[in-house]
């Protein structure tokens, strides 16, 4: 981190009242011309970011622990993805791929096959959204395998489209009212080790497996799409064995297994991908929100066999791939690498777990903190015994570190976990004192 220059101060600094004066107005004109079903976390509008930190239009600096959702990993302003951006944007902002194609759309797919795991041969197609991409996942799985079911889990979430909302398990605020949805889509239990009591891995994928084939049946099954780490879900990381015993099985069956890194991939979990940290191979992988430091792309990449039974034209989109979005992806890789922000990611985790990890036998209402690399979450309980949801301590305690500087974000079925999503080039200095807030708050709301 010692070669890294930023351009704004790395500090918390608050100059009065937040939201400020400008916040407000822009809020009053937002409530005017925007519809209240668009959400926003903070109430100050941004107006300028780099490294680890949030300035808001009246000066304030807020630490951010969120990564506009593990989006800006290299920082919202890295130094090579903006001129790479102005690069880009001086000779053409479009053609369309499908029109005229162009070298960068060609670079990133070389890149993602190169990056992701298994040493097969590989294809990837690009996109705009991490929906769009699991969409496109079951399109191909479904072509490759001439079947219709997907396998999907409790907690997962995976977008908000017509298809992926039925993907996703969480009704309320994701999909109520907007139905009805997508059909062949059935829902498997995830493994979830905190609430599993002592399931293992293999036992966790043996009951899903039970259900495909008693429920479903395994020969109807297209595809298995699974979060390696689950994101909105909670941050849930299953039991070890539990991903290569649904791999393996479903390679013995015939089942194209997914695997949506939409929010893990690109270093975040201390490696590339989620997927490595169980050595598994996907035999499509989807990926968004931190591939492009901002810009918006997505991506399948899997396995070359499965793409060559897709039609010419059965893939596309107007945006997909957009050329200044590949340069941005290019910049980004380059500048992982350069870095190594999955290292970085790793001190994350370790600096997390040593100021958090006592809070755990301490206080009654922490219960569990888990995750990898600066995935990191704390799930909040009423009592450690009954481990019933406490939604209320996490929104009190995200409420107060606003307040205080901080930003953090929520997630969870339940609405009780607090995620830790900082950008990898966030400075150890700001890091602590986030976390010193933040644990604070906790202390706070468990007093």
């Amino acid at each position: 981190m010692s070669d890294i220059t930023y351009r704004l101060p790395q500090e918390i600094r608050l100059n009065g009242a937040v939201p400020g004066p400008r916040s407000e107005e822009l809020a009053a004109r937002r409530t005017a011309n925007v519809p209240g079903g668009v959400a926003s976390t903070l109430p100050v509008y941004a107006a300028d970011a780099d490294g680890g930190v949030i300035v808001d239009v009246d000066g304030n600096s807020f630490a951010d622990l969120g990564s506009g959702i593990a989006v800006t990993s290299v920082g919202a302003s890295a130094p090579k993805v903006v001129a790479a951006v102005q690069e880009a944007a001086t000779h053409f902002t479009h053609t369309c791929f499908m029109v005229t194609p162009y070298e960068g759309y060609v670079a990133v797919a070389e890149k993602l096959n190169e990056l992701t795991p298994g040493d097969f041969d590989k294809r990837s197609v690009l996109f705009n959204s991490g929906a769009e991409a699991v969409e496109n996942a079951v399109k191909i799985a479904r072509a490759a395998t001439g079947r219709n079911a997907v396998v999907v889990f409790d907690h997962a979430y995976h977008g908000r489209t017509n298809l992926t909302m039925a993907l996703t398990a969480k009704a309320a605020p994701y999909k109520q009212g907007f139905g009805p949805f997508a059909p062949e889509v059935y829902r498997a239990p995830m493994s979830y080790p905190y609430r599993d009591g002592e399931l293992g891995g293999k036992e966790a994928a043996n009951r899903v497996i039970e259900m495909i084939e008693k429920q479903i049946g395994a020969d109807y099954v297209a595809a298995i799409l699974i979060e390696p780490i689950q994101g909105e879900g909670g941050f849930i990381v299953p039991a070890e064995g539990f991903l290569p015993e649904l791999v393996t099985w479903a390679r013995e069956k015939g089942i194209v297994f997914i695997a949506d890194e939409v929010q893990a991939g690109f270093c975040r979990t201390g490696s590339w991908f989620a997927s490595d940290h169980e050595g598994i191979e996907p035999d499509l992988m989807t990926t968004a929100k931190g591939i492009a430091g901002g810009m918006p792309l997505s991506a399948v990449t899997g396995r070359a066999e499965l793409f060559d039974k897709v039609q010419p034209g059965g893939l596309g989109g107007t945006y997909g791939g957009n050329p200044v979005a590949c340069a941005a992806a290019l910049a980004t890789i380059e500048t992982m690498e350069e870095w190594d922000l999955s290292a970085r990611a790793r001190h994350i985790e370790e600096t997390a777990r040593e100021k958090l990890g006592s809070l755990v036998e301490e206080l009654d209402v922490v219960g569990e903190i888990r995750g990898r690399g600066a995935m990191f979450a704390v799930e909040f309980v009423s009592d450690s015994d009954s481990k019933t949801p406490h939604p209320t301590a996490a929104k009190q305690i995200a409420a107060a570190c606003a307040e205080r500087g901080v930003l953090i974000l929520t997630c969870g079925t339940y609405g009780n976990v607090v995620r830790l999503l900082p950008p990898l080039t966030i400075s150890d200095d700001l890091l602590n004192q986030a976390l010193d807030i933040f644990i604070e708050e906790i202390r706070a709301v468990a007093a």
